[in-house]
């Protein structure tokens, strides 16, 4: 794809890779099926997926959203863009050590957490995801030209 494609479709070089492992990757049936089914998909598309769910959710919801629902299970560094990864993982160390990957402990622990802490959170996030290192989208198309063929293999 060309840079000039690329900028004309932000985002459809990383779905294009993301998209034949979509059905692969169960969120939903808890933390041990969602790690055998990402292990089943070449690795730097689970990489992608997992960036687009968290994306998704914080931008949808925030913090409060993507750690309450299925996708919790995704808190994966973000790819590319490393003030985003920090912020992630400083949301994801308030649920303590280790990260609780069941969706009910994670839910019941993110009644305890500080929402203004959270709301900081999600505002830092906002802040970045669309401007670190050309945002989201240019950030992931980087990544999916770089692995290209091994995150289809």
């Amino acid at each position: 794809m060309s840079s000039e494609e690329q900028e004309s479709n932000p985002g459809q070089q990383y779905r294009s890779l993301v998209e034949p492992v979509w059905d692969d990757i169960d969120i939903y049936q808890g933390p041990e099926e969602f790690a055998r089914s990402f292990a089943r998909v070449p690795r730097p598309a689970g990489l992608l997926f997992a960036a687009h769910f968290c994306q998704s959710e914080v931008c949808n919801g925030g913090f409060d959203q993507f750690f309450s629902n299925s996708t919790g299970v995704l808190a994966l560094e973000a790819i590319g863009q490393h003030i985003v990864a920090e912020i992630i993982e400083e949301a994801c160390s308030l649920f303590g050590e280790p990260f609780p990957r069941k969706r009910s402990l994670r839910q019941r622990k993110l009644g305890a957490i500080d929402s203004e802490l959270l709301n900081s959170l999600d505002q830092r996030f906002y802040g970045n995801v669309d401007s670190e290192n050309g945002g989201f989208e240019a950030a992931a198309d980087s990544y999916a030209a770089k692995v290209g063929k091994s995150a289809r293999s």
